[in-house]
């Protein structure tokens, strides 16, 4: 009796513990926290970021998107990779180049194990320079002290591909890695003649900025254009329209590149496509909050994605009758 009484009991035991692992595994997969790589304060990244776990947070209770503030782009390629983060933002440009060992990543390790999930908006490349300043083309910032970004932001690679298409370089230009903020602040009191900085427009940080003190856009010359869309596919023509900040009373010509929503490979299928399904359920709700159109039609999204997207992504786009790629390539 006692030999079946003990029986029963590992039984029970046995049954409940595989009861208890079940609900831990699916807690880790639906209900633990998920975290997002943004970028630096007053960026879009950031806004987006703090905006989006706000709705999903809200939206489900399975969810919890917990924000942390990152460098940019390329640290949040590589924090994804690792498993340190597992949603981002990040530059279509950037994210290629981690993917296939491009670019700045040539002599790095490939940084995958990341899906797309979509593009959201393009995000224009901006040197701000005083109103007063004496800077009037990419030319003029030689032997200027200048922002390029923070050391691994996507703003930082694209500082150095635009300075480089005009025959500049750090021993030209007097180079200093800042984030939007302190860089704005350094502007306004004059410590740095300039500062790049690639976001969606009207940036937050700039807005604020040209209400402290009189400052100018720097446009690129088609030629200066034509070189960078020559060299490097990902970056497309962009005016930044007339009166997007204070006293801007022309457009500015530019370049831009995408900024694309990323979702570890370890987040699971149904994860993904509900929160996917919850972006572009709230795309007005997004949309108020940010300062720049974001291109949340289904459509729309999947353009100009080189990477595969993610099992969950797929399946809500499949819904759409629209097929992406999920195939990944070896690691």
């Amino acid at each position: 009796m006692r030999g079946d009484t003990l029986k029963k009991k590992l039984t029970i035991l046995c049954a409940v513990a595989v009861m208890i692992c079940t609900c831990l595994t699916g807690c880790g997969v639906n209900a633990g926290k998920i975290r997002f790589g943004s970028a630096g304060i007053g960026g879009t990244y950031q806004i987006f970021g703090d905006t989006f776990a706000n709705l999903v947070t809200s939206k489900s209770k399975n969810y919890n998107i917990e924000v942390k503030t990152t460098a940019g782009s390329a640290a949040n390629l590589r924090l994804l990779s690792k498993d340190y983060i597992q949603m981002a933002v990040a530059q279509m440009d950037l994210i290629n180049d981690a993917y296939e060992r491009t670019g700045i990543f040539e002599n790095d390790k490939k940084y995958q194990g990341y899906s797309a999930i979509a593009s959201l908006y393009t995000e224009a490349c901006q040197i701000v320079v005083p109103a007063d300043s004496s800077i009037h083309s990419i030319e003029d910032l030689e032997g200027k002290k200048v922002s390029i970004g923070e050391e691994e932001s996507g703003t930082e690679q694209n500082a150095i591909q635009i300075l480089s298409a005009y025959g500049l370089n750090e021993k030209l230009v007097d180079e200093v890695n800042l984030d939007y903020t302190n860089a704005a602040k350094k502007l306004n009191s004059g410590d740095i003649d300039a500062l790049f900085c690639t976001a969606g427009v009207q940036t937050t940080v700039i807005n604020e900025l040209a209400k402290q003190r009189k400052i100018r856009l720097i446009s690129l010359d088609q030629k200066g254009i034509d070189r960078l869309k020559k060299s490097y596919k990902f970056y497309t023509e962009y005016s930044i329209p007339e009166n997007t900040y204070t006293d801007q009373t022309q457009p500015v010509k530019t370049v831009g590149v995408k900024a694309v929503l990323l979702a570890s490979d370890k987040l699971s299928e149904d994860t993904v496509k509900q929160i996917t399904k919850i972006l572009f359920a709230n795309e007005q709700k997004i949309q108020y909050a940010l300062p720049v159109d974001i291109s949340l039609d289904e459509k729309t999204a999947v353009e100009g994605i080189t990477i595969p997207f993610h099992d969950g992504a797929a399946a809500y786009y499949k819904q759409y009758g629209i097929t992406v790629n999920t195939e990944k390539g070896s690691n």
